[in-house]
């Protein structure tokens, strides 16, 4: 059980975050519907403000290596926990496949939709497929997208297996792909057989959340299949690099297997 004292840090976290959703979604949404165009240029930029102060008032400190590619790409990247978009999307513009529970949370369903946001039933295969079809759409009009290809989070050193279908598109249509790799330092910061609220209280009643943001370099093959199997490869290669030099929680596990 939570010391009191991070309890309230969570609680007050949270209520913070809610209320500055409940300012910036409202005002975005109808100054967008009177004053200008919601264009993605001006989502991103709304977006990139509030997730550098969502970080802030969260206590995510990242280390960043590498960088967006300048031009259009298919971002792929590891899942570990539900703040993984707020930590990327303030390093790469890009449209997100989120899953469809995401549609049902108040405010940041709305903000979300805003920002670009594709949502996808895991359990339904038109679903999928339908969004699949649009993902390729939208990167054929210039624009990038950002998925998770293990589908859902996981708590293992190792990434899930990669699900194929949009390495497949990817290729299809000639886009990079750019893998990603998002590790946290304690495994109180993973996202696994818990709420929502109880993954919030859980990761931001401590102080501080540290993790590790890695961009990788972009993939090219006529193969899909290839594609998967080299983001997949560097994903985790990536992942025991960064735990292999950090003390984290994954570094004894580490050590155990060497």
């Amino acid at each position: 059980m939570l010391n009191p004292i991070y309890l309230l840090i969570a609680a007050v976290r949270a209520l913070i975050i809610v209320l500055s959703l409940l300012i910036i979604v409202p005002i975005y949404a109808l100054a967008a519907k009177f004053f200008f165009d919601n264009t993605p240029a001006r989502a991103f930029k709304i977006r990139r403000m509030w997730v550098q102060f969502a970080q802030a008032v969260l206590g995510i400190r990242c280390t960043v290596k590498g960088q967006q590619l300048d031009g259009v790409a298919l971002y792929v990247a590891n899942h570990r926990s539900f703040s993984d978009p707020v930590i990327i999307a303030l390093y790469i513009d890009a449209y997100v496949i989120a899953k469809a529970e995401v549609a049902n949370l108040p405010l940041i369903s709305k903000g979300a939709e805003m920002t670009g946001v594709l949502y996808v039933k895991r359990d339904n295969k038109e679903s999928r497929s339908a969004v699949r079809k649009y993902m390729s759409e939208v990167l054929l009009e210039g624009k990038n997208i950002l998925v998770f290809p293990e589908g859902t989070t996981s708590n293992k050193l190792n990434t899930l297996p990669f699900k194929k279908g949009t390495f497949i598109e990817a290729a299809k249509h000639n886009i990079p792909v750019v893998p990603i790799v998002l590790e946290y330092k304690t495994k109180k910061d993973l996202w696994f057989k818990s709420s929502l609220m109880g993954h919030h209280f859980r990761q931001f009643g401590k102080l501080r959340t540290e993790a590790v943001l890695r961009i990788g370099d972009p993939i090219t093959h006529k193969d899909g299949l290839e594609i998967a199997a080299e983001a997949e490869q560097w994903t985790n290669d990536t992942i025991r690099a960064i735990h292999s030099t950090w003390d984290s929680d994954f570094h004894k596990e580490l050590a155990k297997q060497a």
